[in-house]
């Protein structure tokens, strides 16, 4: 099997214009990687529900515990998160594609048919994830076309059931090895 290889100009790294990797082709060679399926929530300044499906979602520290995810900077939901002074990592079951497909795609009521409560700072949280991570909005920062949100975690709650993984444009789930 070959490898595909590409390089970028270490000048013109953080510039888009400038770039020479493909975004495209970015975009694939990043889909190796397994992650998690989350759906991110907090609540609108009118105490809405608002929820997205997300995989950028990874611990930082244990001490203090401190969890991050990033959001694409012309999301419609961007407002929400940026003035949401909490929000909750609902992390989804191997049995919860339909969930994640629903929060994935544009609605005027993605909670549908959802059973949730309201979490710290109203950020909702789902029932029956395989955890849930209730964070404050710590910090936020800016990486290129995407808002990376720092959260410190305040509360968590989780249990034994198989997590649902995405990779390669796909749903899947974990195979345990001998």
């Amino acid at each position: 099997m070959s490898a595909v290889s590409h390089q970028n100009d270490p000048e013109n790294e953080l510039s888009s214009d400038n770039s020479l990797i493909d975004p495209r082709d970015f975009r694939t060679a990043l889909g190796r990687f397994a992650t998690g399926v989350t759906v991110i929530t907090a609540a609108a300044a009118d105490g809405k529900p608002v929820g997205l499906t997300c995989n950028s979602f990874a611990s930082v520290s244990l001490n203090p515990p401190l969890v991050l995810w990033s959001l694409v900077a012309f999301s419609p939901s961007m407002g929400v998160f940026q003035n949401a002074s909490h929000f909750t990592v609902n992390v989804l079951g191997a049995s919860q594609r339909d969930l994640a497909m629903q929060f994935a795609k544009p609605a005027e009521d993605k909670f549908a048919g959802v059973t949730w409560e309201r979490g710290l700072g109203d950020a909702p949280v789902l029932a029956g994830t395989v955890a849930s991570f209730q964070c404050r909005t710590a910090a936020r920062y800016y990486g290129g076309d995407h808002v990376i949100f720092l959260g410190a975690v305040e509360s968590y709650a989780y249990n034994h059931a198989e997590p649902l993984l995405f990779a390669r444009g796909g749903f899947g789930q974990f195979t345990p090895g001998p």
